[in-house]
């Protein structure tokens, strides 16, 4: 990965992919071959099935470490999952991936346990509620009413009013969208960095989205319309800025870090949005890693351990 130009077209050269993260993409391209389509089986269907372990992935071990509050939200009651060190030097809310349609905060203990011990700080994973049962704006409002509550109580709870924010995926989309809600709704721009992995900025679908085809590797041209479809039912302006960021007025916003791989269908996200970030005078990164497939930094190898490092320096330095 290059730190000094990160539109460096070497890292978009098939030659700069290593033998290792090759090896990888094919395992995960097997692995998923024949697994049937959340669409057809149903949503609950394969949330069930993941919960069980089953699937083409081994199910996250649990964290003894975590614990799980409740908090007022719009819809009923939000779960947070909290992974925290005895003395927090911060608080990072984290929302998790899955197509706004499927995971859940509980199978992100691995990841909320490495930034707790290599950063310090107190994680916090919104248990928001999931498409298509709970379309938009039911997601955006859960992770919207969970960053109130932080702005409110993290002194209070963990003994630091120092917020960062960041996800994966549908967590990176969220993550932007409960920035700008935050400034726009509430005032808020204390965030002192966003941690944006692989996140989907854009609802109309970027050149990259649309150009993917249909390689199983983990995300297909389809399941990025599918995903779409069951989130925003019966949305007609898909580029309102809550819903695509990338249209936003990005003015007054935090550092970021914007990480992404080369074989991601959403590497176009990222580098727009990383462009607009700059081009609104904030702070920001953009880590690109070449051959990364889409959620490559939940797999062994070492493109996910650059990824992770980096994300956890990134994070160390916005709370110093």
């Amino acid at each position: 990965m290059s730190d000094s130009n990160p539109f460096d077209p070497k890292l978009f050269a098939a030659d700069a992919i290593s033998a290792e993260t090759r090896a990888i993409n094919d395992t995960i391209i097997k692995a998923m071959d024949g697994a049937p389509d959340w669409w057809d089986i149903g949503a609950q269907t394969v949330r069930d099935a993941r919960a069980r372990g089953e699937g083409p992935f081994p199910l996250a071990p649990k964290s003894h470490r975590a614990r799980t509050i409740e908090i007022p939200g719009k819809g009923g009651k939000i779960a947070l999952r909290i992974i925290a060190p005895d003395n927090p030097k911060g608080v990072y809310l984290h929302i998790h991936g899955g197509g706004w349609t499927l995971g859940t905060a509980d199978q992100q203990d691995p990841l909320l346990e490495r930034i707790t011990d290599n950063v310090g700080l107190a994680c916090v994973s919104v248990e928001y509620r999931l498409a298509p049962e709970h379309p938009y704006p039911a997601g955006p409002d859960d992770c919207e009413a969970a960053a109130v509550w932080l702005v409110a109580n993290a002194k209070k709870e963990f003994g630091t009013d120092k917020l960062t924010i960041g996800g994966e995926s549908a967590g990176g989309h969220l993550s932007a969208v409960t920035i700008l809600r935050m400034r726009d709704r509430h005032g808020y721009t204390g965030f002192k960095g966003a941690n944006l992995v692989f996140g989907a900025f854009d609802m109309t679908m970027t050149p990259s989205q649309r150009a993917f085809g249909n390689e199983r590797l983990i995300l297909r041209t389809l399941d990025i319309e599918k995903f779409s479809e069951a989130f925003l039912q019966g949305v007609k302006d898909k580029r309102d800025p809550d819903l695509s960021p990338l249209y936003a007025d990005l003015k007054g916003l935090c550092p970021a870090l914007f990480t992404v791989g080369t074989r991601d269908a959403l590497v176009d996200d990222s580098l727009f949005m990383y462009a607009r970030w700059i081009a609104a005078c904030n702070e920001a990164e953009l880590a690109i890693y070449p051959g990364g497939a889409h959620g490559f930094v939940a797999f062994p190898g070492a493109l996910a351990a650059a990824a992770n490092a980096k994300c956890d320096e990134f994070l160390k330095r916005v709370t110093s």
